[in-house]
């Protein structure tokens, strides 16, 4: 549904994403070899108020990601919406200076504002929470008077909107083709109390629901739309916060898909304690999915306990990974290091569990402080944040930072030696990959898979296969693969295998930080405007 409000003008609104800090999880370095990909996945927040604003009103979305909004851009528009999360603070800011300079109104909303209101003074508007009654608030507002306010302009939802009356994301205002892949929401919220996320704090504790006519609704509207993503995933919270309303709507996605000749796969994010739903897990590979992102955190049973996340040992750890292979099921895995539990083994510990695990992918982080988190209150109250930029992370460790950050340094270059990550996708080849459904080719043979296969295997074949210096493993890998018939496996490895690595090459030279969180926003801002040839020069020997 759409806002239901009166309103007596017309209105434009220019609703602008800002770039993502690159990361582990947003394979950058994999663009290239996909043939017009720009961006990691299209944002569902801006999305769904640019499809709520009242039908009158004309919205345009620019995700800075693929493209910087232009100048005519901001002509065009009476208002500038912006949103994001905490690592994108310092390109939130920069969005709002060039609004403003353009002499436009600009309202902020999403997770960063919504959990440290005190960073962003300088908008106009502040929209606090999902939508809702202050999003009305907001379209009275704008409806009345473009004029910036005299003084900062708070709005909080008091009253959310129920997920089952959200529009449809505006997907057609985004060219899904350039999307390595799709995003589709379900529920909000997540009932656990992990100390460092604000996930209860911000969407609470009850997860909320879409129908699964919404889904296969919206679904729809994604196919619709020609070179879209082959890959969809759903940016729930958590996708087993409600066990029963996650199996109840799972046969509408195995329907759908067998009803459109499978045409997607999908991947979610949940707990680890999904091994114990084999009913869920079964309808999950009828239904294609593929990946299941897992905060696995940290491989010590004790340390669990002491960030609230006993649930992750309700299945025995390596067994539980063992469960989700054995339908089919990827998993990929966040772990952090610098927990107040930590010892001089934690790092041995952990690199036997990536080993043992053989699980392709983990984003390795230090442990980062967010507000509204039971981690931040705890760490305000013993007087541990820092607020230091040429620190990579807001925590003053119980053990010395640079200890920290050097074992986050071996455990990274562990996991990511070539020889070392392809074992470990040789090892899904193995025990996950032939678990999986076989789908119809009729829903894949089409014009834009047939071509983005062909650039996709081309680039894999020329820049991994033949001019990389770990084109050894790959090769040794994907001869692997190949005999046992997993062709997709093939196109898989080499293009994450390919990001991770080189990402890690850079992490390893000083270029990324160990906290996905930390901006070091003047570092950037300065390096940004660097003539080519000192940009260059960092990536010389010495």
């Amino acid at each position: 549904m759409r806002c239901s409000l009166p309103v007596s003008s017309r209105r434009r609104i220019l609703c602008v994403f800002p770039a993502y800090t690159p990361s582990f999880g947003t394979f950058s370095h994999a663009y290239p070899l996909m043939g017009g990909v720009k961006a990691f996945m299209p944002p569902q927040g801006l999305l769904l108020i640019a499809a709520y604003m009242p039908a009158t009103w004309e919205s345009r979305f620019v995700d800075e990601n693929i493209a910087r909004a232009t100048p005519e851009d901001f002509a065009w528009a009476d208002a500038v919406f912006v949103s994001g999360m905490h690592i994108q603070e310092p390109q939130i800011h920069e969005i709002r200076a060039r609004a403003h300079k353009a002499g436009k109104v600009t309202v902020l909303g999403g997770p960063s504002v919504s959990g440290a209101p005190e960073k962003y003074a300088d908008f106009d508007y502040l929209h606090m929470g999902e939508i809702g009654d202050a999003t009305d608030q907001l379209v009275e507002i704008l409806d009345r008077d473009l004029s910036r306010p005299a003084a900062q302009v708070v709005l909080e939802t008091k009253e959310r909107l129920g997920l089952s009356d959200f529009p449809a994301p505006a997907y057609e205002a985004v060219p899904l083709k350039r999307y390595l892949i799709g995003s589709l929401q379900f529920s909000s919220g997540c009932p656990y109390r992990c100390e460092f996320c604000d996930i209860p704090q911000l969407y609470g504790r009850q997860p909320r629901l879409k129908t699964p006519e919404q889904m296969c609704a919206e679904l729809d509207a994604i196919i619709a739309q020609p070179g879209h993503p082959a890959v969809i995933y759903f940016v729930d919270d958590n996708f087993i916060g409600n066990r029963k309303a996650t199996r109840d709507m799972l046969p509408h996605l195995v329907e759908w898909q067998k009803r459109n000749h499978f045409p997607l796969q999908f991947a979610c994010e949940a707990t680890l304690n999904m091994a114990k739903q084999p009913e869920i897990l079964e309808l999950m590979r009828q239904a294609n999915f593929m990946t299941v992102f897992v905060g696995i955190e940290t491989p010590e049973a004790e340390a669990l306990k002491g960030i609230d996340k006993t649930h992750n040992a309700a299945v025995p750890m390596y067994e539980a990974i063992e469960t989700l292979n054995s339908y089919g099921l990827e998993v990929t895995s966040g772990i952090i290091l610098g927990l107040d539990t930590d010892t001089d083994a934690s790092e041995d510990n952990l690199i036997d569990f990536i080993d043992r695990s053989a699980i392709p992918v983990l984003t390795i982080n230090l442990l980062q402080a967010l507000p509204k988190t039971p981690l931040w209150d705890r760490l305000t109250r013993e007087g541990r944040l820092v607020h230091d930029a040429s620190l990579e992370s807001n925590v003053l460790f119980k053990r010395p930072h640079d200890t920290v950050v050097a074992s986050w340094r071996r455990a990274i270059a562990h996991a990511y030696e070539p020889e070392r990550i392809f074992e470990r996708f040789k090892h899904q080849c193995a025990v996950t990959y032939p678990h999986r459904i076989k789908t119809p080719a009729k829903g894949k043979l089409t014009r834009t898979n047939l071509r983005r296969g062909l650039v996709l295997g081309f680039n894999i074949i020329t820049r991994v296969g033949l001019f990389s210096d770990y084109r050894g493993p790959f090769w040794r890998a994907a001869g692997y693969a190949l005999k046992r018939g997993q062709i997709e496996a093939v196109f898989n490895m080499g293009f994450v295998a390919h990001h991770l690595i080189r990402f890690t090459r850079e992490a390893l030279r000083g270029e990324h930080n160990a906290s996905f969180y930390a901006a070091k926003a003047e570092q950037r801002a300065e390096r940004a405007g660097e003539p080519w040839w000192k940009a260059a020069r960092r990536f010389l020997p010495t």
